[in-house]
């Protein structure tokens, strides 16, 4: 395992099973309404694991609640919930399933696996930092994905289909 601190280029010094600490995950998501805007917004991981091998292959997934779409503004998010975006009474997960992961040196591991919103399931690779402390390893990515690409095309005038996701997630040895 990486001392303290140390960022991961090596993946077979993870080697095991991994649960994701919701109560230590963030998801936040940026993006602009009527060309200027920003609104921020957050969802709640419900749920996640991962498996290294020892030759550093990877498998696993982290699953979020989409009715816990947060944007501080209640009509906004009762709005997201609904047919328009989530539907979140059909589709009450939003699912990030990885399927690879191949360090990129200092630090950097491209994560890739497929993103299923509502019902529909993408490719999409994640460049993330990776960390480990005390027997947690917490993983940071950025993303930005059209949404109009998983169905959610809905839209005011001037509101963007472009969100910029930020993901923070620890994962503890099981």
């Amino acid at each position: 395992m990486t001392s303290p601190h140390e960022a991961a280029t090596d993946l077979s010094a993870f080697a095991g099973s991994w649960t994701l600490d919701p109560s230590h995950t963030a998801i936040v998501f940026l993006t602009k309404a009527v060309w200027v805007l920003n609104v921020r917004g957050a969802f709640q991981a419900i749920e996640g694991s991962g498996t290294v091998g020892a030759d550093g292959s990877v498998s696993g997934s982290i699953v979020i609640d989409a009715a816990s779409v947060d944007t501080k503004k209640k009509k906004r998010d009762d709005h997201l919930r609904t047919a328009d975006f989530f539907e979140v009474t059909a589709h009450p997960t939003i699912t990030f399933s990885l399927t690879e992961a191949h360090p990129k040196g200092a630090g950097k591991v491209a994560l890739a696996g497929t993103l299923t919103i509502r019902g529909t399931t993408r490719p999409v690779t994640l460049l993330a930092d990776v960390s480990s402390t005390d027997g947690s390893v917490t993983i940071s990515a950025e993303l930005d994905i059209d949404r109009g690409e998983w169905g959610l095309t809905w839209a005011k005038l001037g509101a963007a289909l472009q969100n910029h996701v930020v993901i923070d997630a620890r994962f503890t040895k099981s």
